[in-house]
């Protein structure tokens, strides 16, 4: 079996820094998970939020499956991350802090062939902090040219 599928939010440690991260299970029906192993999802967009204290994820984008019937699943829908109740009651109440949010930075598949999700706490950053990030990328880089010669 297949198991290379990683799909990476780029843009997330760029927008933000990241506090602490989790790994969190999902709950999908059979073509999202069939969707998710021909690698068409994106987590470009996705957040979490809470409801009735579960965490739900938002904005995770699952192409509906090819071969699906009329039992396809809808793309953008909230699925549930499955969690620890211990990690569950220490992200809800660290999210509820003023300027902390819980995004998506990763989807893959592990060893056993279940759809994980890693997700982080993090904290939006402010533009000298882009910039910032911007430069270090760029010094790494040239540091990397100039030692293989």
């Amino acid at each position: 079996m297949n198991n290379n599928i990683n799909i990476r939010n780029k843009k997330a440690s760029y927008e933000y820094t990241f506090i602490e991260r989790f790994t969190a299970g999902i709950k999908l029906t059979g073509t999202e998970i069939k969707s998710i192993r021909l690698g068409k999802a994106s987590v470009a967009d996705a957040y979490c939020i809470f409801y009735n204290n579960e965490l739900f994820i938002r904005g995770l984008n699952i192409t509906e499956y090819a071969f699906g019937t009329h039992f396809n699943h809808e793309p953008k829908q909230d699925r549930k991350l499955l969690l620890t109740k211990k990690e569950l009651r220490k992200l809800e109440r660290k999210s509820t802090e003023k300027g902390l949010t819980i995004v998506a930075t990763r989807l893959f598949i592990n060893e056993n062939g279940w759809a994980k999700v890693d997700i982080a706490l993090a904290k939006g950053k402010q533009e000298f902090d882009k910039r910032n990030t911007i430069k270090t990328k760029d010094l790494n880089r040239e540091m990397d040219r100039i030692r293989k010669f």
